[in-house]
């Protein structure tokens, strides 16, 4: 997550560090002096989805349309420079970073608190200095990449250590990031997303050569200085006795400067005196607070090496290299096969945090753009448990005379304060004759195990008597209506109004381009539609997680945003819906789907029949502008009970048959 100050220090007190490169220029001399190796960058994708990220609007759920062509565009301006692109993405949170994790998150709540008081106030999105990523981005830009066609990996360990690791072994031209620890590992040449100019492929490399000079410090010096710094090892906490003594013996001290600079001018200056070798870094130790944690030091300057290289800091004999550590014997899923290829298809990231689920049982969900005062709509972390609980259960292969192993949730959402994880009971889904075996659904093939994986799928979202319905619609909708329908079952509040805005989407959507989409002008912003928008979002990453478990009964290409879902147009659907206008206004004049709209909710309402029936609430133009603190309800946090579906035997038809009919045939 990278040292705090460093990076606008290099700025500030170091511009010789900062070159500004062309990467034209950089990929033409990579292949007069490597013909044989195309030029490579590999890209630190989590610092940089924030600035992939330019559609206009972004509270509203993601303008996904537009984001996914944003990508293409920037994949195109390095296809055009002979330039090959390898994407990472971080696929766990260490032990080590879980506190720092937890912290960014508690700000995230603040941040998103006051982003809903705006909302409330202007009816209006805050402007960009308020910008938050969409709920769920990171996820889904990772299959967004995948599918246009580009490497993508999902990391085992820190995102940080497999792309410096990756780009040294490789020969990268370079790292594209935002994360001032590249500029301390060393590897290959670190490149600005931030600075980055795409029409000119044009950015600004930070010299670590230049950087050192600049400190009087050498290469080797800077894990070191790193961790004297506080970084995801070392807190800063135990430091600022140190901090205190540099900055008294420190000839560099500079008024115009703030602390932290100062701080690390002086640092740098203690550290470049200290002998190079073990018992210098032995004599450090003995100058911190490290209480009974004495090698504390030690482990953050190796954390920095990557594999093959050595430190004088650390004797060749002594040192621990960095691995993937999870051993099979230590997971909770003991069936070889399956482990590997679950394994295989997280780093290949064509699964969704399966890995995760079966080696070490652990799972976390960063924030969303939630509405804390809104009461009546539960924290999505909370809406999509039962149908987690269900996952796990499919997954964990439970209460086949074993025990249930339990699943540890850091989940956000309002009441968690996050201080240990949820330990969660997997929950068995009803199917007649019990949950299929997880081999048969990875493994098996033929139609009858095709069948076994949809109708588990369902199941998990308590729709398994839907199935033919469901199976005769094109894929993407009938992935939104599992979603939707679980949806409205799981939340009492939500009313006919807001399923008509959500089935009036996926209907609207269908032929609209990116442009369109982004020439869509809102006169204002709802902030319980932000809120639904984000709760949909999220819901379809638990599609994902339900696919990946089940075999994939659906491609994951079905359960993309981009083919179900647009934030505008939810906000314009859902404020039509709320005014009570006409159908036609609704659907846009287009008569074409009036049948279709009227049997998709006819499917939701009947598949909901059992548990509620959903009534009209419309809300006019009262937009919530209350700021009283919801209480948290545990009710919420309870597990489902069972609902059984009754079967619905009303055909759906027209444009979004699976397979168009041939014309002149009567429905």
């Amino acid at each position: 997550m990278g040292i705090k100050g460093l990076q606008g220090f290099v700025a500030r007190v170091c511009p010789d560090a900062c070159r500004t490169v062309d990467l034209r220029e950089t990929a033409e001399k990579h292949r007069i002096d490597h013909p044989d190796f195309p030029p490579v960058i590999v890209v630190d994708a989590m610092s940089c989805v924030r600035y992939w990220y330019t559609p206009e609007s972004w509270v509203c759920g993601g303008q996904w349309r537009e984001y996914l062509a944003n990508l293409e565009d920037f994949i195109k301006a390095f296809t055009a420079a002979g330039i090959q692109l390898v994407f990472y993405f971080d696929g766990v949170v260490e032990e080590k970073k879980r506190d720092e994790w937890i912290k960014r998150r508690l700000q995230n709540n603040k941040e998103i608190a006051r982003i809903f008081q705006f909302i409330k106030t202007h009816r209006k999105q805050p402007g960009r200095g308020m910008f938050v990523v969409p709920s769920a981005l990171p996820t889904f830009t990772r299959f967004a990449l995948k599918s246009l066609g580009q490497k993508t990996v999902c990391t085992l360990q820190e995102a940080d250590f497999e792309v410096a690791a990756y780009g040294l072994q490789r020969n990268c031209i370079g790292i594209l990031g935002q994360d001032s620890d590249y500029l301390i590992y060393n590897t290959c040449p670190y490149f600005s997303i931030e600075k980055l100019c795409l029409d000119r492929l044009v950015t600004v490399m930070y010299s670590r050569e230049d950087l050192c000079r600049a400190l009087g410090l050498g290469l080797t010096h800077l894990p070191l200085f790193a961790c004297l710094l506080g970084n995801d090892v070392v807190p800063e906490s135990l430091l600022e006795g140190f901090w205190h003594k540099c900055l008294v013996t420190s000839p560099h001290k500079n008024s115009s400067y703030n602390r932290r600079t100062n701080i690390l001018l002086a640092v740098a200056n203690y550290i470049s005196k200290v002998p190079c070798s073990y018992s210098g870094l032995k004599h450090l130790e003995e100058m911190l607070p490290l209480g009974s944690d004495k090698t504390l030091l030690y482990r953050g300057v190796e954390s920095y090496l990557l594999p093959g290289q050595q430190s004088p800091w650390i004797p060749p004999n002594v040192r621990n290299c960095q691995t993937f550590s999870l051993q099979q014997q230590t997971a909770l899923c003991q069936d070889k096969e399956i482990f590997q290829l679950a394994k295989e298809q997280h780093i290949r990231s064509e699964n969704y945090t399966i890995f995760n689920i079966l080696s070490n049982g652990e799972i976390e969900c960063s924030n969303s753009l939630e509405d804390e005062c809104d009461t009546e709509i539960p924290g999505q972390a909370l809406i999509y448990r039962p149908a987690r609980q269900h996952i796990y259960s499919v997954l964990l292969e439970s209460g086949k005379g074993g025990a249930y192993p339990l699943v540890k949730e850091w989940f956000v959402y309002f009441g968690n304060p996050l201080q240990q994880p949820e330990l969660i009971q997997p929950v068995q889904p009803f199917i007649p004759g019990g949950t299929p075996n997880l081999k048969t659904l990875w493994f098996a093939k033929g139609p009858d195990v095709e069948k076994q994986r949809y109708s588990t799928f369902l199941a998990c979202f308590h729709l398994q008597d839907g199935m033919e319905e469901l199976q005769a619609l094109e894929a993407p909708v009938a992935a939104f209506c599992c979603l939707l329908a679980y949806l409205m079952m799981q939340v009492s509040s939500l009313s006919l109004e807001d399923l008509n805005a959500f089935v009036a989407v996926i209907l609207c959507l269908k032929g609209k381009s990116a442009a369109q989409l982004a020439s869509l002008q809102l006169a204002q912003v709802d902030s319980r539609a932000v809120h639904l928008g984000a709760v949909f979002v999220r819901g379809l990453t638990t599609l994902l997680m339900a696919n990946s478990a089940c075999g994939f009964p659906f491609r994951m290409d079905d359960l993309m945003p981009w083919e179900m879902f647009d934030g505008k147009l939810f906000q314009k659907k859902y404020q039509q819906s709320h005014r009570s206008c006409s159908l036609e206004e609704l659907l846009e004049g287009n008569e074409s789907l009036y049948t279709p709209f009227q049997n998709l909710k006819s499917f939701i309402c009947k598949a909901c029949m059992e548990k509620r029936t959903i009534q009209s609430r419309p809300r006019g133009n009262g937009f919530i502008t209350g700021t009283q603190q919801r209480e948290f309800n545990p009710r919420f946090q309870q597990t489902h009970r069972r609902y059984f579906v009754p079967p619905y035997h009303n055909q759906m038809r027209g444009f979004l048959w699976r397979n168009p009919q041939p014309q002149g045939k009567k429905h």
